[in-house]
């Protein structure tokens, strides 16, 4: 029974459980960078700025872990879109946080984790207003990182805007 009426119905048999696994292996020198192996693509890199004490050769886990809210996020509208017929012909994302670097350092009571994280959505399209709000209500119940920082109490706020699709 869908928790909304706008929630469309799961894509699989929602009573047999269907695992997957998801496998990297990284190796870091002691020092900021690491370097993180996934399935047989080309090492995925990790630093930290240099104004952070790193070498400044690659995105931050921080700056990593926002690419892949957008990635997936692109990706859930995708699935999205196909199951309710929206057409759309690109979306453009835009990710913020905000982090107390008090936290990572040790301080207690500091979380050492996003304070906030904003994203901007631009969706180019034709559809009405009532539909982007179907799209949008059903990615949100969908993406695994938007519901891992939701529960994680990230602030997080997702701003949908409607751009044309010509």
């Amino acid at each position: 029974m869908p928790i909304d009426a706008d929630i469309i119905e799961p894509s699989v048999d929602p009573n047999t459980r269907k695992l997957a696994v998801r496998n990297v292996v990284g190796e870091n020198d002691a020092g900021t960078r690491t370097e993180i192996s996934v399935r047989d693509y080309p090492p995925v890199i990790t630093d930290e700025p240099s104004s952070l004490g790193g070498t400044n050769s690659a995105p931050s886990p921080i700056e990593t872990l926002l690419a892949a809210l957008v990635g997936c996020e692109g990706v859930i509208i995708r699935g999205v879109a196909s199951a309710i017929n929206f057409e759309y012909s690109k979306v453009e994302f835009k990710a913020e946080s905000q982090i107390d670097l008090r936290g990572p350092k040790g301080v207690p009571g500091v979380r050492p984790y996003f304070e906030t994280v904003t994203v901007d959505v631009i969706l180019h399209t034709e559809e009405t207003p009532e539909r982007i709000e179907k799209l949008k209500k059903n990615v949100e119940f969908r993406c695994p990182i938007v519901n891992l920082l939701r529960a994680a109490d990230v602030e997080l706020t997702v701003n949908w805007t409607k751009k044309s699709a010509t």
